[in-house]
C-alpha cells in the first residue's frame, strides 16, 4: 500500500475467461488472446559506449504459471537483437563492467536455488558464476576498476541446530504478524571478479536490507578504498524510514555515518566519486514527496527543491554535473534534466511516458522502458537529452493491429486543488449514447493514474465501459503540497477529490448515472471501502482489492508498523489520538454499505493483512448486503502469478459486466 510505486496491475499477468467478454467489432479490441503475449521488460542497461542496451525479458508461461525469462542484447545503431541467455530463472539487475566488456547480473543458481552473482563475457563464452553465498545475493556493484564487487547478502541462521530443535520463539518488536521466524539482517560483503574468495564487510544487528524487500545498491568511491550504504537499524520495514547513509572502509570494515539524516536511501557517486546523490522525503517529511539530495564538500542540498514533488528515479549524466530525474507530472510520465544548482528543464518526449527504469552511457545515450498511450512497454533511446525517443524493440507490437480504446486527461477543482485524472471512452464510443461507468482508482497512496497503456482499463473498455482514473489528494503527480494534503486526513478528503472528479466526467453528458462502480486495489480498495460507506447511494457494484479497512488493524498487525504514523502524527492506542485512527478507517461505516461488493485478497498479504477483508465481509453479509468474497493462497500483496491474476482480473471485470450491464 503505502509508498509501493509497483502499482497494482502487472501488465505481463492479466488474463481472463469466459465468454461474457466478447465482442464483435471491425478491428479487435484488446481481448483474451492478446493479454497472452504481453512482453515484461525490465532492468534495462546501456553499455559504456552507448551502443548496447542490455535488458530482461519476461514472458508469460500459462501452462506452468510462471514467467520465461532470458537476457537480450539490442544494437543501438538498427535495433537487431541477440538473446544472451538460455533457461535461467531469477534474472534480474544487469550491471555493465567499467570498461564495456563484461555483463554481470543475478540468477538463481540450479544446485543452490539461491540468488547468485554471474559475469559474462561479451566477446563470446558462458557466463560464470562470482559468488558461493549460503544466503541469496540481494544487490551487488562493480568497483570502478572492474576487479571487485561489493554484494549485499542475508546473514544465516546462527544457531540453526537449536532451530531444528524446535527452540525458535522468537521476541515480538516490530514485525508484521505474518512473521514466523526471527529475520536475520542483511551485511555487506566483497568478492573478487574472478570467482574469488568472499570477504564480509559488515557485521551487526543493524542491516543493509528489511523482511519487505528494501535495500540500495551499494556505492563505491571513485579510489575504490570505501564504500557508501544504506544503513538501516533493523531488518523490519516499519523502521525502514530510519534509514541513514554510512561508509565502509573495504581494508577494515571500519564503518563512518556520512548522512545522518533519516529517510536516506540510494546512494550514487556521480563520474569522478565525488559528488554523492541520493533519495530522502523532502525535510525529512515523511508526507512529502522523494526529493535528490546532494553531499558535496561536506555540505548537502536539496536540488530539486524548486520542482517541490515527488521524484520516482534519477541518474546523473556524464558530466557529473547534471541529472535525469523520472517523475510523474498531471497524467504524464516525465523526465527533466536536473543541473546541480541550476533550473530544471522538462524534457520533450512527445507522446512517449518514460518509466523509472533508466541508464546513460559515458557518452550521454540515455536508454529507457517507456510506454504510450495506446501502446505497452517497449526500450527506447535518446542520443541526447535534447533528442527525441527512439523504439528499439517492439515485443509488444501486437498491439498496434488492435483497436485500442481512447483516454484523455480531465481537471477539475476539489477543495482548492487543482486536480486531476484520465478518462478512457469505450473502444466503439458514439457520440450522443450514454455508458455505464466504472472507476478504477490507483494505489499507494503516493501512486498516481496516468495516460499510460493500461490492460485492465482496456478491458473494461472493450466491454463498453467509460473507465475513469481519479488522482486524489496523497497522489504524487501534482506535487509535495497536494501529497502532504492526506495528512491527517486520510479518508474524507481523498473521498470528497474523487466525487469532484466524479461530478466533471458527468457533466460531459455521457455517463448513465444509474449505472456506475467503483473499483481497486490497495489503498485504490481502501478507497472503494470508503466510498461505498460514505456516498451509498452512487454506486450499482463494487470490487474492493486487499482494502485497508482497519487503520488500527493496519498499525498494529501489518508491516509498516511504525510507518502508519506519518500519516496521523501519533499512536492509535494513544488518547490524543484514537478517534482519528478509527474515523479515518472505512469499516466505521460499514453499516452504510448498500452496493453489491466483491471482496479480494492475497492470504498470506503483509502489507495489508487480509483479516481487514474478513471484517468488512462479516459487516456487509450480516446487514444482507450482496457481498462475494475470494482469497488467494498467496502470501503477496497481489497474487502476481499469471494463474492467479488470470483470476483476479476474471471476477473483477465480471462482476462489473454482471451488475453494470
Amino acid at each position: 500500500m503505502k509508498k509501493l510505486y509497483h502499482l497494482f496491475f502487472p501488465v505481463f499477468c492479466i488474463l481472463l475467461t469466459g465468454s461474457v467478454f466478447a465482442q464483435t467489432v471491425k478491428q479487435q479490441p484488446f481481448q483474451l488472446k492478446d493479454l497472452r503475449k504481453l512482453v515484461r521488460i525490465s532492468s534495462p542497461r546501456i553499455s559504456p559506449n552507448g551502443k548496447q542496451v542490455a535488458f530482461v525479458i519476461s514472458r508469460p508461461d500459462w501452462k506452468n504459471d510462471k514467467s520465461k525469462q532470458e537476457i537480450d542484447l539490442v544494437q543501438v545503431a538498427d535495433g537487431s537483437l541477440r538473446k544472451l541467455t538460455f533457461q535461467r530463472k531469477g534474472l534480474s539487475s544487469l550491471r555493465w563492467s567499467p570498461d564495456g566488456k563484461q555483463l554481470a547480473f543475478l540468477a538463481k543458481d540450479p544446485k543452490s536455488k539461491k540468488s547468485q552473482l554471474f559475469v559474462m563475457p561479451m566477446n563470446g563464452g558462458d557466463a560464470v558464476r562470482i559468488t558461493d553465498s549460503k544466503t541469496s545475493v540481494d544487490a551487488y556493484a562493480w568497483s570502478p576498476d572492474g576487479k571487485q564487487f561489493a554484494f549485499i547478502t542475508q546473514d544465516t541462521v546462527p544457531n540453526p541446530k537449536a532451530i531444528k530443535h524446535h527452540e525458535d520463539a522468537f521476541r515480538v518488536t516490530d514485525n508484521n504478524y505474518m512473521t514466523r521466524k526471527a529475520v536475520q539482517p542483511w551485511h555487506l560483503w566483497v568478492v573478487t571478479a574472478k570467482e574469488g574468495k568472499a570477504k564480509q564487510l559488515t557485521h551487526g544487528k543493524w542491516s543493509l536490507g528489511t523482511d519487505q524487500g528494501s535495500m540500495s545498491a551499494p556505492a563505491w568511491t571513485a579510489d575504490g578504498k570505501s564504500i557508501v550504504i544504506c544503513k538501516y537499524p533493523d531488518v523490519w520495514e516499519g523502521n525502514a524510514w530510519h534509514s541513514v547513509l554510512a561508509s565502509v572502509e573495504v581494508q577494515t570494515g571500519k564503518v563512518k555515518t556520512i548522512v545522518p539524516d533519516e529517510g536516506t536511501a540510494d546512494p550514487v557517486f556521480a563520474s569522478g566519486g565525488k559528488t554523492l546523490a541520493f533519495m530522502r522525503p523532502r525535510n525529512g517529511d515523511q508526507n512529502n514527496g522523494f526529493a535528490v539530495y546532494v553531499r558535496e564538500n561536506e555540505k548537502i542540498k536539496d536540488v530539486t527543491a524548486a520542482l517541490a514533488r515527488n521524484i520516482n528515479n534519477f541518474v546523473w549524466l556524464p558530466d557529473g554535473k547534471s541529472m535525469l530525474l523520472m517523475a510523474e507530472k498531471g497524467t504524464r510520465e516525465v523526465m527533466w534534466n536536473q543541473p546541480v544548482g541550476g533550473v530544471a528543464k522538462l524534457l520533450n518526449t512527445g507522446d512517449v511516458l518514460p518509466g523509472s527504469s533508466v541508464s546513460v552511457s559515458k557518452t550521454g545515450v540515455i536508454a529507457f522502458t517507456a510506454s504510450t498511450a495506446t501502446h505497452p512497454t517497449e526500450l527506447y533511446v535518446m542520443k541526447s537529452v535534447g533528442q527525441k525517443p527512439k523504439r528499439l524493440t517492439h515485443l509488444n507490437a501486437f498491439v498496434d493491429s488492435l483497436s485500442i480504446a481512447k483516454n484523455e486527461g480531465v481537471n477539475w477543482k476539489s477543495d482548492g486543488f487543482q486536480e486531476d485524472g484520465v478518462l478512457t471512452y469505450p473502444v466503439n464510443f458514439e457520440k450522443g449514447r450514454k455508458y455505464p461507468l466504472v472507476l478504477v482508482i490507483h494505489g499507494g497512496p503516493e501512486g498516481a493514474s496516468t495516460v499510460r497503456f493500461s490492460p485492465l482499463v482496456q478491458l473494461l473498455a472493450a466491454q463498453g465501459f467509460l473507465v475513469f482514473q481519479p488522482n486524489y489528494r496523497g497522489s504524487i503527480n501534482l506535487g509535495d503540497a497536494y501529497q502532504h494534503a492526506i495528512y491527517r486526513n486520510t479518508g474524507k478528503g481523498p473521498g470528497e477529490d474523487v466525487m469532484a472528479g466524479l461530478k466533471k466526467v458527468e457533466e460531459k453528458g455521457i455517463v448513465d448515472k444509474s449505472n456506475i462502480g467503483v473499483t481497486g486495489w490497495s489503498y485504490g480498495g481502501y478507497m472503494t471501502s470508503w466510498l461505498i460507506g460514505n456516498y451509498p447511494n452512487v454506486w450499482r457494484a463494487a470490487v474492493s482489492g486487499a482494502a485497508l479497512n482497519d487503520w488500527v488493524m493496519d498499525y498494529t498487525i501489518a508491516y509498516y508498523q511504525k510507518g502508519d504514523l506519518y500519516f496521523f502524527g501519533g499512536s492509535p492506542w494513544v488518547k490524543k489520538y484514537w478517534k482519528i485512527w478509527r474515523e479515518q478507517s472505512p469499516i466505521a461505516y460499514a453499516l452504510r454499505v448498500k452496493t453489491p461488493t466483491l471482496i479480494m485478497g492475497d492470504a498470506g498479504d503483509p502489507n495489508v493483512p487480509i483479516v481487514n477483508s474478513y471484517e468488512m465481509f462479516h459487516a456487509l453479509r450480516d446487514n444482507g448486503v450482496p457481498v462475494v468474497f475470494y482469497v488467494y493462497p498467496a502470501n503477496t500483496h497481489f497474487p502476481y502469478d499469471i494463474v492467479r491474476s488470470t483470476d483476479v482480473y476474471r471476477r473483477w471485470v465480471g462482476w462489473m459486466v454482471k451488475y453494470l450491464k
